[in-house]
């Protein structure tokens, strides 16, 4: 049976034409998978590539939100984003709280080349993977919000 995970793409400007090449190097094993990308990002891929990629704004305008509230959602498994470790970005907040959501959620996070060639070779990639603590990493970190004393909470 073959399983269809859903994949977040997106990277910083400097870092776009690594995600190009990697994605046109694994072109293949992406294509198997429902592809969500930030719009820059996915242009340049479908451009280097013949992926087929669902897209979102821009990084820099609200794309890194919308890819976001995705993955809050439960509606992305991977989250591929190749950063500058170099270059502080514009939108630089965007990207952390991308990072932190992702976090929360318990999705599988690539960073680097070596990291996504990690991801995309795993046995997992083939099969159903639950995520045993996505549903409680949410609320449990409101809760851990709203007992800080320093943390308005919003209605």
């Amino acid at each position: 049976m073959d399983i269809q995970k859903r994949i977040a793409l997106t990277a910083h400007d400097a870092m776009k034409p690594s995600l190009a090449a990697w994605a046109f190097a694994n072109e293949r094993a992406l294509a198997q998978h429902r592809l969500t990308a930030t719009g820059n990002t996915g242009q340049l891929l479908m451009r280097e590539t013949g992926l087929s990629i669902d897209l979102v704004r821009s990084g820099a305008l609200g794309g890194d939100m919308e890819l976001g509230a995705m993955i809050a959602e439960g509606n992305i498994d991977i989250l591929i984003l190749f950063a500058d470790p170099v270059t502080r970005q514009p939108h630089d907040v965007d990207p952390s709280a991308l990072l932190r959501v992702a976090t929360l959620a318990q999705t599988a996070i690539a960073i680097n080349e070596a990291s996504a060639d990690f991801l995309i070779r795993s046995e997992l990639m083939s099969r159903i993977y639950r995520r045993p603590h996505a549903q409680a990493a949410l609320p449990s970190a409101r809760k851990r919000l709203s007992a800080r004393s320093d943390v308005t909470e919003l209605s």
